[in-house]
């Protein structure tokens, strides 16, 4: 068969099985219907990237082991966590991929040049960690924040051991540390301002996100 209309075959089938299951026609539940249209979107990475049908395989399975779900079990953890952070300053949100984050400053999780965690942040971690063990589906990843006061000689490697300490509290939790993921990113993604102190405490956070895969695919 000519490539040229294999690749276009397979784009335009997999553009129809996107539209006809984010329109909800299809007799799925919202679990397999997200599954689905994250392997559909994989295919059509597939089929940009190369000419060959196994291209567009490789995508198709990528895309569907990205796909996360936004279960009952995850409301539910949403719902508990904001009630354990009300009043403390820290964010809870649903992210666009559909992960819950937690959004936690400075003056909940470290002092200024530190990453030995807060008292404040024990409760809201303990909190995170209650449940974690009976749902083997869901992955945790921690990244570590910091403003642009000091050189990225320091701030680097402190974003770092942030990530770490909060990893290595919630295993001292009993969550298995393997299951968690840590990141630093320095000063590089500032949410406010670095001229102000106010900007600056914004800025020394770190973030925790929790995601949970469709059945299979984690």
């Amino acid at each position: 068969m000519n490539k040229q209309f294999s690749r276009h075959h397979t784009l335009v089938a997999s553009l129809s099985v996107i539209i006809a299951l984010s329109s909800g026609c299809a007799n799925m539940s919202d679990t397999q219907r997200n599954t689905a249209i994250g392997a559909g979107v994989g295919a059509l990475a597939g089929v940009a990237i190369g000419d060959s049908g196994r291209s567009a395989a490789v995508g198709a399975g990528l895309g569907a082991a990205g796909a996360y779900i936004w279960s009952n079990q995850m409301a539910q953890k949403k719902a508990a966590m904001e009630q354990a952070t009300a009043g403390t300053g820290v964010g809870v949100s649903q992210t666009q991929d559909n992960q819950l984050k937690l959004n936690i400053p400075s003056d909940i999780s470290f002092d200024t040049g530190r990453a030995d965690i807060k008292y404040n942040l024990r409760p809201i971690l303990d909190q995170f960690a209650h449940g974690l063990n009976s749902q083997p589906n869901t992955e945790i990843a921690i990244v570590g924040h910091t403003d642009s006061t000091g050189s990225d000689a320091v701030n680097e490697p402190l974003s770092f051991d942030r990530a770490a300490s909060a990893r290595d509290y919630l295993a001292s939790r009993g969550v298995d540390s393997r299951r968690i993921r840590t990141d630093g990113r320095g000063s590089r993604e500032p949410v406010a301002t670095n001229n102000s102190e106010v900007g600056r405490a914004a800025n020394r956070r770190i973030e925790i996100f929790l995601a949970e895969r469709a059945v299979g695919r984690y």
